[in-house]
């Protein structure tokens, strides 16, 4: 259309247009009436039919200039007038299709409905309403108690009330990591649903065609849904395979591993990581010759992590040669074999070639081999050591990542040394992100002793990462020396938004007991705010002369408390309804 066409058309036709090619019904005074403007009456463009709109929207695309046929003129008002008169005519003349059928009833659930109080408030917390109203710096977050809600319900067994069905999936479209729990409790009927609405296909990649995965044992079905089901299906269906039984999965995995794309290859390879053993070695040791170099990558990792492989052998005997009681001898080269091996040659940018190499061997040998080198020492005593030539930090980073890859406690618990130590002084690495992957390696109670250490020697300023990987709710000790923190950040007057992370933890992850003790916190910050805010008053009113000193503390005193009083309350609300949240799910007691 040429840019400057304006004209009594212009409006009409354009909004008309676009609701015909939205294909939505807009009311009867959105168009103009046919035949009016210049150039509408009949002939071509008052006999558009559907070839005809699409040459109307190719000449508005184009230009009256460039593009003339069938319904086009060579004007743009007259062009924007037989658009308006298209779009009446095919919205008028809309002739009702010939009625589907009916889709096959979803099949019923056997699970229970929780309880209406629970579904209740799986409604507010899918509404993301306020409870009790009030301001929203105290109330809860209940977004983030969604995800403890679903994971209860799920592990009471539990279906997702039949009403809330639609509203749990948008939730889920929304955020990913409601998916897993989301889908469990929607089931069947969640499934059913997604078939109807595109916005919620990612419900059916859990099941083939939108229904339930094939049994496992099914063999048939599963080799039949294996060569012709879509990618996210085939996922999904070695997942459940693995489950099921460990050792089937690479055996379904090598049937078609040939014809595959490499970064599917790469996918599919990953799913090994749960359930991985030694049954796993001869399909990864067949994986480590893959022309895919990513595919060589991990299957050489997940072979690191099983210390019993052939592949741990070879890189022990690599690594024991480099490393020893006389010191350090990094590789002179990365031959044929260590590539193979997973052994990436070329560095990153900043790393010397030597150094590159060495840690890749160390990291990939069985620690369990270090012992007899080192003349029977325990892991601690190997890290006390002395390691000439400045090999230290990039052995025992080496060594971390070999903890975390075979999961080690012994090594772990000797890697991160003390917690009241000061981070730099640790036997291996000071990086909090490393020292957590460290303590997801350790007993549940070995770890929340371990943080909860941290915590009273450091505070809060550095722990949330290591909170994070401590299981929910924390135990006692952790939570009492998060507490103990926190009321101590108010008594050193810092701002409670200095632990905006750790708070957002606490209210998801303490102990809903622990509420009690808040409470009384909370009383302690609003008695201060008050006495401050009074003393304040009256020392501006009774004592002019000492009014700099009056405003020097209102700039930092009040505020805080008055923040911190804010924080204790959302803290203890939350905490409270997490208790009723819980208790209202709890199965009632049999009659």
């Amino acid at each position: 259309m040429n840019g400057d066409a304006q004209g009594p058309g212009l409006g009409a036709g354009a909004r008309v247009g676009n609701e015909a090619g939205a294909g939505s019904g807009a009311g009867p005074g959105s168009g103009t009436t046919a035949g009016s403007g210049p150039g509408s009456g009949t002939g071509a463009a008052g006999e558009a039919k559907h070839g005809d709109w699409e040459e109307l929207v190719g000449a508005a695309l184009l230009g009256t200039e460039r593009r003339r046929g069938r319904g086009v003129t060579g004007s743009p008002e007259a062009l924007l007038d037989a658009a308006a008169v298209a779009a009446v005519r095919r919205r008028a003349g809309l002739r009702p299709a010939q009625a589907g059928p009916r889709p096959e009833p979803v099949a019923p659930d056997p699970r229970p409905a929780p309880p209406d109080a629970a579904g209740r408030r799986l409604a507010q917390l899918l509404a993301g309403r306020v409870a009790g109203g009030g301001r929203r710096g105290a109330a809860p977050d209940l977004t983030e108690l969604l995800p403890q809600w679903l994971a209860a319900a799920v592990r009471h067994g539990y279906r997702a009330p039949a009403a809330l069905v639609p509203a749990l999936l948008d939730a889920a479209r929304a955020r990913t990591d409601l998916r897993p729990q989301a889908l469990a409790l929607a089931g069947g009927r969640g499934r059913w649903l997604a078939r109807l609405n595109p916005e919620w296909r990612f419900a059916l990649r859990s099941g083939a065609g939108g229904g339930e995965l094939p049994a496992p044992d099914d063999r048939p079905a599963v080799e039949r849904l294996w060569q012709e089901g879509l990618f996210a299906e085939r996922v999904a269906l070695l997942g459940a395979v693995r489950a099921h039984d460990p050792a089937a999965a690479p055996l379904l995995l090598s049937t078609t591993w040939t014809t595959e794309r490499a970064e599917d290859r790469l996918m599919f390879l990953d799913s090994l990581r749960s359930g991985l053993s030694e049954e796993d070695e001869p399909f990864l040791e067949r994986a480590l010759g893959d022309r895919s170099r990513n595919v060589r990558a991990t299957a050489a990792e997940l072979l690191s992590a099983l210390p019993g492989s052939a592949l741990a052998a070879r890189m022990a005997k690599r690594a024991l040669a480099c490393v020893g009681p006389e010191g350090v001898v990094p590789p002179v080269e990365c031959d044929a074999g260590m590539q193979r091996d997973g052994v990436v040659e070329r560095p990153p940018a900043g790393r010397g070639e030597r150094a590159w190499w060495l840690g890749q061997l160390v990291e990939a040998a069985p620690l369990s081999c270090w012992r007899e080198r080192f003349g029977g020492l325990d892991p601690a005593g190997i890290l006390a050591l002395p390691v000439a030539e400045g090999w230290a930090e990039e052995l025992h980073a080496a060594w971390c990542r070999a903890a975390v890859r075979q999961r080690d406690p012994l090594w772990s618990k000797a890697l991160l040394g003390s917690a009241s130590a000061p981070p730099a002084a640790g036997p291996a690495t000071a990086s909090l992100a490393e020292r957590a992957k460290l303590l997801e390696t350790l007993p549940e109670g070995e770890r929340a002793a371990w943080v909860a250490e941290f915590v009273r020697a450091h505070g809060l300023s550095e722990a949330f990462q290591l909170l994070g990987v401590c299981v929910v709710p924390w135990a006692a000790e952790l939570g009492g020396a998060v507490v103990d923190a926190l009321d101590s950040a108010r008594n050193a007057g810092s701002y409670p938004w200095s632990f905006s992370g750790v708070m957002g933890l606490a209210e998801r992850c303490l102990d809903p007991a622990a509420a009690d003790r808040l409470e009384s916190l909370l009383a302690v910050a609003l008695a201060a705010e008050i006495s401050v805010e009074t003393g304040e008053a009256a020392a501006g009113a009774a004592r002019p002369g000492q009014a700099g000193h009056a405003s020097a503390l209102a700039e930092v005193t009040p505020g805080a408390e008055a923040y911190w009083a804010e924080a204790f309350q959302r803290l203890v609300s939350t905490l409270r309804l997490r208790a009723a949240m819980l208790a209202e799910l709890a199965p009632a007691p049999a009659a």
